[in-house]
């Protein structure tokens, strides 16, 4: 059964800033790379399990995975948490590889 993929405000604003700093709108590479971002988010609806939990778990409280997009050294994060109960992925933030490490207010 898959699972629902929901975003946290941040995740949609974090969107938002790359469609905008690819120029997405104004360029084929780009928007072709933005739309393969998105299907690779929607694409843990049916295997949500299959990225490695982030390494900042230790630190936190939450169970929360990483899902890694694009080639080095263009990686971007995709940082999410599994419900189980609800059967729902929720996509907390996406964030540039090279970015500092989370903390917890990250993700609020």
């Amino acid at each position: 059964m898959p699972y629902l993929v929901e975003f946290a405000t941040r995740a949609i604003v974090d969107l938002e800033i790359l469609y905008q700093e690819k120029n997405a709108a104004e360029s084929h590479a780009a928007a072709r790379w933005y739309n393969r971002l998105e299907q690779a988010v929607y694409a843990l609806a049916s295997h949500p399990l299959r990225c490695p939990v982030a390494p900042e778990v230790k630190k936190m409280k939450r169970k929360v995975r990483q899902l890694l997009y694009g080639d080095k050294p263009h990686i971007y994060r995709v940082i999410y948490e599994v419900d189980e109960e609800r059967l729902a992925v929720r996509i907390l933030t996406i964030r540039h590889g090279a970015r500092q490490k989370l903390k917890p207010s990250d993700l609020m």
